[in-house]
């Protein structure tokens, strides 16, 4: 009997905290368009978590198209199709690599640092000082954070994009001669609405589920400054697994909606 217990308790554990989530977000969607509203605390995280966040999103970004483009270009030099190699990137680029490795690389450095500055703040009793104070604390913490990071992860995306693609031009000049010119027109000939429009509309449930789940690990913090690690470290591994599934479903989708 103890072995079932043993083998059922990590199912539990999961439906638990899937469940406990569902009701932290349902929270969120209770509390966060009610005023009054926290525009200066908005302001603020959209300005730490979007602005902050450029110069390794567009780092990342700018390997991602270069390496790509060097690493497509000799399976098709193989077939004589070099000339296709901007419009083959910048699709690949736009619809799948780019808007995942952003939210990866968003979920590790925002969605942890939410989690652990959240979480500092509950077992420090901060939290309990805001609402003695007569503050809301939800609305003041996790709203915000949710509603930045919404926002500023698709334009993150968007611009990651952009420097992706520009990667992408030196990494076809590396082995031939193209203009600039002529490197944006193959691949806005090749780009169609159903390529962009997916991929900012996926990178915006990817943005909500960093600031949710890094603010839910956060709010429940409990173990002192131990349990402030483990909330930071939690918070990028489920926020990740989520952002895997979210694209899975995504991609499904948009094939559902292109038989149709």
């Amino acid at each position: 009997m103890s072995g079932r217990n043993t083998l059922f308790s990590p199912v539990k554990n999961f439906l638990l905290e899937a469940g406990e989530i569902a009701h932290f977000t349902w929270k969120f969607f209770r509390e966060g368009f009610k005023p009054p509203y926290e525009w200066g605390e908005l302001m603020r995280q959209s300005f730490e978590i979007g602005y902050r966040s450029i110069p390794l999103v567009s780092f990342t970004a700018f390997i991602m198209g270069l390496v790509i483009t060097i690493q497509s270009h000799p399976a098709l030099e193989v077939f004589g199709a070099e000339s296709w190699l901007p419009s083959i990137v910048s699709v690949s680029l736009v619809r799948e690599i780019t808007p995942v490795i952003t939210a990866l690389i968003c979920a590790g450095k925002i969605g942890s640092s939410i989690g652990a500055e959240i979480g500092s703040m509950k077992v420090t009793e901060q939290i309990d000082a805001m609402e003695v104070s007569g503050t809301n604390p939800f609305k003041y913490l996790v709203v915000t954070r949710v509603l930045s990071t919404t926002l500023m992860i698709p334009l993150l995306v968007i611009f990651g994009d952009a420097v992706a693609l520009y990667g992408g031009f030196l990494g076809v000049n590396i082995r031939g001669t193209t203009s600039l010119h002529l490197f944006w027109e193959q691949v806005f000939n090749k780009l169609t609405f159903g390529d962009v429009f997916p991929s900012i509309i996926k990178s915006v449930f990817f943005g909500f589920v960093i600031g949710i789940v890094g603010s839910y690990k956060g709010y429940t913090t409990s173990n002192g400054t131990e349990g402030v690690g483990r909330s930071a470290n939690a918070a990028v591994v489920i926020s990740s697994f989520i952002v895997f599934i979210v694209d899975l479903l995504a991609a499904q989708l948009s094939d559902i909606l292109h038989l149709t």
